[in-house]
């Protein structure tokens, strides 16, 4: 499922609590970074490594939108997206501080080899159900972050027209669309599981 990768957008601080417990400002129009498309791996009873000795690491579950299509100025998520994922973006949180603190892009922190594992696909579904439907991150078995497409500072067609205009979106692009709060730390031996609703997508152990 990652060999079509093209482009990887991310949105940071898109959940107001997510921003606020990191000390970050909520930003005024969406923030976007990006991640390598080798960073993508899939999330599916994988046993992932990272990075050792590069300071801590820290989870991000977010849902994942693919593009099926060019974008074309009009069109609608629903016309744009077709399948979706959930996600989660591991972050060299200390690395990052050193990169803000010196007004620098956030690669090192964000690109690195399977910084992007994502679950199997699952059909876009319909507005209804994405209002309806919390997805969530259980950690060792305990949940640690909740979100929903509700609580996003930035809706969903807001993040792909700003992404295109800007930027441009193709067939195959990915957006991870933000973290909601309670992202921590990662260690060897974690587990993860990542839920749409009641419908486990993923797991993963942390080599």
């Amino acid at each position: 499922m990652c060999a079509d990768i093209n482009n990887v957008y991310c949105v940071g601080r898109n959940y107001r609590l997510h921003a606020e417990e990191l000390g970050n400002k909520v930003p005024q129009e969406p923030l976007i970074f990006l991640k390598p498309s080798h960073a993508a791996v899939a999330l599916d009873k994988a046993i992932i490594h990272l990075p050792q000795n590069a300071g801590q690491i820290h989870y991000e579950g977010e849902l994942v939108l693919r593009i099926a299509r060019d974008y074309v100025p009009g069109m609608s998520v629903e016309e744009l997206v077709d399948v979706m994922a959930l996600g989660l973006d591991f972050t060299l949180r200390d690395v990052q501080e050193d990169l803000k603190k010196k007004g620098l892009p956030w690669t090192a922190a964000k690109g690195f080899k399977n910084a992007a594992p994502l679950t199997p696909y699952i059909a876009f579904p319909e507005q209804e159900e994405l209002d309806a439907t919390d997805f969530t991150v259980r950690k060792n078995g305990a949940e640690v972050q909740r979100g929903n497409v509700k609580d996003m500072i930035f809706p969903l067609q807001k993040i792909v027209d700003f992404i295109a205009a800007r930027y441009g979106l193709g067939k195959n692009d990915l957006i991870f669309t933000g973290t909601p709060a309670g992202v921590g730390p990662v260690v060897s031996g974690d587990s993860f599981e990542l839920f749409w609703g009641d419908r486990l997508l993923g797991t993963c152990i942390i080599g």
